[in-house]
């Protein structure tokens, strides 16, 4: 199935991955809605710093993906849809798990109601490395126990069976989608790159972080955006769930230390306790494999970590870009 052929929906269109995957699929010549969050502001998210042209190109549509009626109207005529619109901080999901509910499980519910009334011919639903909680054995594979390390990660783990669940009992075309710690520019200030890289611009030189040892497999964000769309095209990916990885891992130690050493050497890092996740809350080891991927499509890592580094600090470097970020606030 070539999608360029296809009406698309991409739910969370104004976010990070999801507005990196707007803007591809409209560089493809697709026909796209993005569904992004309704507000009184009336912000696209990260949609408003696409080129004019390409807006143009788009029709968006403002929503919650907690209401059904708006997450119907929005699939409308729509023949693929990328669900990707969820509530993603870790620590704020310690605070508020009824909104992690209403939004990962209630959310995703809403699409797949929609996309079996409609009967959408692909449905792509995005999970996260989360789901796997710290690695049992590496590299982590799809058939990895699931773990609910935290509120979000169980959302997320409940919105994945769900989905399983549609493709089983009603024959919904569905596959899960799981990333691993996708970077790159217009990430959101609670994850840590952005975290870093912002205290290193704004001149601090003691870096202020949570934990060092966790290892986490980082992804580009142009890879991951990759990884979507060549499975939205591989038909004997239905029904099944999909690593994006690239089948290595680094310590969060190691990675501020290689960004320091590109923005300015002479910064150090100091403990911010506030920053801790609940002991058995933390995942200590991401290491994602990603052999699935790679035997039912051509995908392909195109961005080495120092490549896809070096692009995200030269995106923030940028006044216009740098000022949507408060490094001098712990974001949760």
């Amino acid at each position: 199935m070539k999608i360029v052929e296809k009406k698309i929906l991409v739910t969370g269109g104004d976010g990070f991955i999801g507005s990196h995957l707007v803007e591809s699929l409209v560089k493809m010549g697709c026909q796209v809605k993005a569904f992004v969050m309704y507000n009184s502001f009336n912000s696209w998210g990260w949609l408003d710093n696409l080129p004019k042209e390409d807006l143009s190109k788009l029709e968006i549509i403002s929503g919650d993906i907690r209401d059904y009626n708006a997450v119907y109207e929005a699939t409308k005529d729509v023949e693929v849809i990328f669900h990707l619109a969820a509530l993603i901080a870790i620590p704020y999901s310690y605070v508020a798990p009824d909104s992690y509910v209403d939004t990962n499980v209630k959310g995703t519910l809403n699409i797949l109601q929609a996309a079996k009334q409609r009967n959408v011919q692909r449905v792509l639903v995005t999970s996260t490395s989360e789901v796997y909680g710290t690695a049992k054995y590496v590299p982590i594979d799809e058939i990895h126990p699931k773990q609910g390390q935290s509120p979000y990660s169980a959302t997320k783990i409940s919105a994945d069976y769900l989905s399983q669940s549609f493709y089983l009992s009603f024959e919904l075309p569905v596959t899960i989608v799981r990333p691993f710690n996708t970077y790159g520019p217009r990430q959101s200030a609670r994850a840590v790159i952005p975290t870093i890289i912002t205290q290193l611009l704004d001149g601090n030189e003691q870096i202020k972080l949570g934990s060092l040892h966790p290892t986490r497999d980082l992804l580009f964000v142009k890879d991951t955006v990759n990884g979507f769309i060549k499975i939205a095209e591989c038909e004997e990916l239905v029904g099944e769930e999909v690593n994006i990885a690239t089948n290595s891992e680094i310590s969060i130690k190691n990675l501020v230390n290689e960004l320091i050493k590109q923005i300015n050497s002479k910064a150090t890092v100091s403990l911010d306790s506030n920053r801790l996740r609940p002991t058995n809350s933390e995942v200590d080891r991401l290491y994602g494999c990603n052999k699935k991927i790679k035997k039912f499509t051509d995908w392909n890592l195109d961005h080495t970590l120092e490549e896809g580094l070096k692009e995200t600090i030269d995106w923030f470097r940028l006044k216009e870009n740098l000022k949507f970020y408060k490094s001098d606030i712990y974001n949760i």
